[in-house]
């Protein structure tokens, strides 16, 4: 049979004319490249259908534009060009497009103190959509950090405190006496309980923007919070990351005030919104925090 005549069930008319928001798809597998990594990705490509007339759209060309991404390096104006191709492909159907593509990002990051270092994976998003000659880009990303509570480190002194008194009670203090008691589990009997926690950032882009921010916005959020987990360590690294516990005492309202800090710091970002998950090892609960800045023009 001729590919001529093969039938295009998509071009009938709609038995019920009603304009659609987004039809596409999603979970569209396919490589990327950021900041000169390949990474293995997934895509959700549509578009609006404003013909409520038409059937449907035509996906097969929107999964073919998003052959672009194998090319070259991912920047907004990139993503300016694929949604572009959406919309070019489905005149007169369309005149919005969208684009999200879900990866982890790797990175090498060194240890505290020893030369060792090692891959750390950031689950990333970037969100871009085309409408009405509007063009606009978001950033999503999850940042894994440690969090010692300050009420527990409190209550594990005061009671540190309590066992000294006990057991130096009615005896001079002695320097070597003191220190071995210091060294000892007799002595520092409560240690406060930290937990492995989470930093969800989204971040819109100013307009101008050429390149996407990945990198610079985690190592900006890991700065402020002060105490990002590791990868490869020695015994030296773990006694700097119980330093950097212990003086980077926060809960969950400290970590999102000091991330909202850092990204109003942070160039190329219109606006925000901040979401830190403390996965408590006290209760079977989470604590969480949330904070933003412009998010509601988004």
């Amino acid at each position: 049979m001729n590919a001529l005549t093969l039938p295009d069930i998509a071009a009938q008319a709609s038995r019920q004319a009603l304009p659609l928001e987004w039809v596409g798809m999603c979970g569209i597998a396919l490589p990327i490249l950021i900041d000169g990594q390949c990474l293995n990705a997934r895509a959700d490509a549509g578009v609006s259908l404003d013909d409520g007339e038409a059937r449907g759209i035509h996906m097969s060309r929107l999964y073919l534009a998003l052959e672009m991404l194998e090319r070259e390096n991912l920047t907004p104006a990139l993503l300016r060009r694929v949604l572009q191709r959406f919309l070019d492909s489905h005149q007169g159907l369309s005149s919005s497009a969208y684009l999200k593509i879900h990866a982890d990002m790797l990175l090498k990051r060194p240890a505290l103190i020893s030369p060792l270092a090692g891959w750390k994976s950031y689950p990333v998003s970037v969100n871009a959509r085309l409408k009405n000659e509007m063009f606009h880009v978001e950033l999503k990303i999850d940042v894994a950090y440690s969090s010692t509570c300050p009420c527990s480190a409190a209550l594990s002194r005061q009671l540190i405190q309590a066992q000294f008194v006990d057991d130096f009670a009615n005896k001079s203090l002695n320097h070597a006496d003191v220190l071995t008691w210091l060294g000892c589990t007799n002595g520092i009997v409560a240690t406060p309980h930290s937990q492995r926690s989470t930093a969800q950032l989204r971040l819109r882009l100013l307009d101008f923007v050429e390149d996407l921010p990945l990198i610079a916005a985690i190592n900006d959020a890991e700065a402020a919070l002060g105490t990002a987990v590791q990868t490869a360590v020695k015994r030296a690294d773990e006694q700097a990351f119980a330093l950097a516990n212990g003086q980077n005492l926060m809960f969950c309202e400290d970590a999102a005030r000091r991330l909202n800090l850092a990204l109003k710091r942070s160039p190329g970002i219109d606006g925000f919104h901040i979401r830190v998950v403390h996965a408590e090892s006290l209760h079977a609960h989470d604590a969480v925090a949330e904070s933003h800045c412009n998010w509601q023009r988004a």
